[in-house]
């Protein structure tokens, strides 16, 4: 019945999300932590990736620049997806493996962050950006699936506990809410007065 396959789903993203983040909270303190810094330093944030993860990307931007839960200052962080003219010049002139490391090569300066995410966590594009960010002195952090590539290029990995796409991809926002979280409650800690809220 169908109504088997919804809740079988809701389950299934319920157990990835919890199986991973409890995995790896350290790691994302971790991820948390550099972006703290980064935001106090007068740096910034830049996210990428493609298709839904490049979605996600603008998704975690938008909620660092505008507001995650409380009403505070914006937080400066971008998503390299969102510039068409130089994403399909960049991927006119060289290739598409270049889109983001070469936007990184622009904007990118040491005590920046840059947040590649990938559900394979080969993307090479993705891998690029952060090996290049990583060589010009930019904390990294990823978002993967199991694992891949992605694991040789950043600080900080995160990786979600399953092999289906959709499963990933909808625990790489609720990782995103959780930094925006963890920064803001770093950053503004009399906005909160007490737990969860």
């Amino acid at each position: 019945m169908m109504e088997d396959v919804v809740l079988d789903i809701l389950e299934e993203s319920v157990r990835v999300k919890r199986e991973s983040v409890r995995t790896y909270t350290d790691r994302i303190l971790a991820a948390a932590g550099y972006c703290s810094e980064c935001i106090v330093a007068g740096r910034k944030i830049m996210i990428f990736g493609n298709g839904g993860s490049a979605a996600d990307a603008q998704h975690i931007a938008a909620e660092f620049v505008n507001r995650f839960r409380i009403d505070r200052k914006p937080l400066p962080a971008l998503a390299l997806t969102t510039d068409t003219s130089t994403i399909t010049s960049i991927a006119n002139d060289f290739s598409f493996e270049e889109i983001f490391s070469k936007q990184i090569a622009a904007l990118g300066r040491p005590g920046d962050v840059a947040l590649g995410i990938s559900t394979s966590g080969d993307s090479p594009n993705v891998v690029r950006a952060l090996t290049a960010a990583k060589d010009a002195g930019i904390n990294t952090i990823g978002l993967t699936g199991r694992g891949g590539r992605i694991a040789e290029s950043a600080d900080v990995v995160i990786p979600v506990l399953s092999d289906t796409t959709a499963r990933i991809q909808e625990t790489h926002i609720l990782i995103g809410h959780l930094l925006c979280e963890l920064v803001d409650r770093t950053l503004f800690p009399d906005a909160f007065t007490g737990g969860v809220q």
